[in-house]
């Protein structure tokens, strides 16, 4: 087995690999709330929704933060897998482009003569309004 004091973390998108490494802990928006994973973790399967996955790194001070527009997380005592529908390095996310996606959508949302798909609209807000967060967390960290 592993070093008990970590996890090996992985952090995949259909488009590449955004995180691999060892980690103390994970933080992640679970389908029901937040989850705090730590080495030796029970077993879990479980949807996660839009927002900040934080990973602290092993042996060093600062975390990791990447982006998740939703996905699934398998967690194994000595390991997390993240397989995010999108997933952005939080150093990647952009605050111009991330507020013009929530102003389209609260626009559509609040134009209720238009023709569009309520739910895709609402989804697009939550994932707006999660990078959003995702950047004022970078901030404070800073």
């Amino acid at each position: 087995m592993a070093d008990p004091k970590t996890l090996k973390v992985d952090v995949v998108s259909p488009e590449e690999e955004i995180f691999s490494g060892v980690a103390e802990f994970v933080a992640l928006p679970g389908e029901v709330g937040e989850l705090g994973i730590f080495p030796l973790h029970t077993p879990l399967l479980t949807r996660i929704r839009p927002g900040a996955v934080r990973i602290k790194l092993a042996g060093r001070d600062d975390e990791e933060l990447v982006f998740v527009a939703g996905g699934i997380v398998d967690v194994h005592p000595d390991g997390v897998t993240v397989l995010a529908d999108t997933a952005i390095r939080g150093r990647d996310l952009d605050e111009a482009r991330a507020n013009e996606a929530r102003k389209r959508a609260e626009e559509m949302l609040n134009n209720s003569t238009a023709q569009f798909d309520y739910a895709k609209a609402q989804s697009e807000l939550a994932i707006a309004i999660a990078q959003l967060q995702a950047l004022a967390r970078l901030r404070e960290r800073r």
